[in-house]
């Protein structure tokens, strides 16, 4: 009898087991014909994002447009594009809004009053709901082909950011004013210098980003320097930037009556040169330090050589040396005493850039490590929060 109940028993459990395995396969597995079915994993995600400010003239058609290219990616992409009209303040705020009724996929952000370039793009990157971020100009100085010729290099090659680049080369520059062209490369080459990196343009707006590599960065620039800024704390976490040949055609800048462009060219300019120094600023004390030493080494070593020559010259009276090289010092100064103020004075001016220059290099990289600690901190929190998140997900479902 015992071994019959317990039979029994393991029977009934038996039963119950597979009653529950059946009970969770057959809503979430099964469909209508009785066939196991996998569940479908969600497309990843692209938003563009458009900074807009004063762009009543080419809001509507150029909005469309990215649009119309954007559907040719409803296969492998969800998408959105996320318009932030940056204080405008003619019709561009009331256009935005009346083609965001339209389409589902776009929507606005306002701001009250104008935050700049860097303003623009951090509320953008806040509010942003992809795996991937775009940044295109809504000029579209940079046509929308190149967003899939990103796309395809970032998901190539597993970069954090790619860049379009009109000045590696493969890059091409159309119709861009001649002064503003060179400007723009000496800018662009002056920071690659700083950073000793092997990226050709550090001023470009259009990229995609990674979302969550992006988001570790903690941006603070309002301005154009966002740029910039951008690829300096990712050199630093040893980011992964890409760059792909682009095209900025400026053709149509000449059509788009009534347009004012949004970035001033000097202050852009301006804060290219600082984000310069802010890649390498010990070199910039360093160079000048070196430089003046050198010109005060040169006059020193004229000050010896013609001290030395001056020494036979004098009347045989003292009898040590020391004596009379004092005699010829006293000699070379009375002839030539500017180059003693001035080798002095070099001299001691190099020494000062030389000794900022390396605490300048300290400082430097106490920062980057400070930087890279924190941003891993902040990064393993996030994780740790998502961890949790889901945790609780799963124990809601079981």
């Amino acid at each position: 009898m015992l071994g019959f109940a317990s039979s029994l028993g393991q029977l009934h459990k038996a039963v119950q087991v597979k009653h529950m395995e059946i009970k969770e396969i057959a809503p979430s597995q099964m469909s209508t014909n009785g066939v196991h079915e996998q569940p479908k994993t969600k497309l990843p995600m692209i938003t563009v994002i458009t900074p807009a400010y004063n762009e009543e003239a080419i809001i509507s058609k150029n909005l469309q447009r990215l649009c119309d290219y954007m559907e040719r990616f409803e296969n492998d992409y969800r998408w959105e594009i996320l318009i932030v009209n940056d204080g405008s303040k003619d019709k561009t705020a009331k256009l935005a809004d009346a083609f965001a009724q339209e389409r589902k996929e776009v929507r606005v952000i306002h701001h009250a009053f104008n935050r700049n370039l860097g303003g623009a793009l951090r509320t953008g990157f806040a509010n942003a709901l992809g795996d991937y971020i775009i940044v295109m100009d809504l000029d579209l100085s940079y046509a929308p082909e190149h967003i899939e010729t990103m796309m395809k290099k970032i998901t190539d090659t597993g970069a954090d950011i790619v860049v379009a680049s009109p000045y590696m080369p493969g890059g091409k520059n159309t119709k861009v004013p001649k002064f503003r062209l060179l400007l723009s490369k000496v800018v662009n080459r002056f920071m690659r210098l700083t950073a000793n990196s092997d990226i050709h343009t550090f001023t470009s707006m259009v990229r995609v980003y990674r979302s969550d590599f992006l988001r570790q960065l903690n941006l603070k620039s309002n301005t154009y320097s966002i740029m910039p800024e951008i690829i300096y704390k990712s050199l630093i976490l040893r980011g992964h930037v890409e760059e792909i040949p682009a095209h900025l055609d400026w053709s149509f800048q000449e059509q788009a009556v009534g347009r004012t462009s949004s970035i001033r060219i000097f202050k852009g300019i301006l804060a290219g040169l600082m984000s310069g120094f802010i890649f390498r600023p010990y070199a910039f004390f360093m160079f000048t330090g070196f430089l003046l030493l050198l010109v005060s080494m040169y006059l020193i070593t004229w000050i010896f050589i013609n001290t030395i020559g001056i020494i036979p010259e004098l009347a045989v009276g003292e009898t040590f040396f020391d004596d009379r090289f004092s005699r010829a010092v006293a000699e070379a100064f009375n002839r030539r005493p500017h180059s003693f103020i001035v080798g002095g004075v070099t001299l001691i001016v190099s020494l000062q850039f030389l000794g900022i220059g390396f605490l300048s290099l300290q400082n430097k990289r106490y920062f980057d490590e400070l930087f890279h600690i924190n941003t891993t901190n902040y990064r393993n929190l996030l994780n740790l929060q998502l961890g949790q998140n889901t945790d609780k997900k799963d124990d809601l479902h079981a």
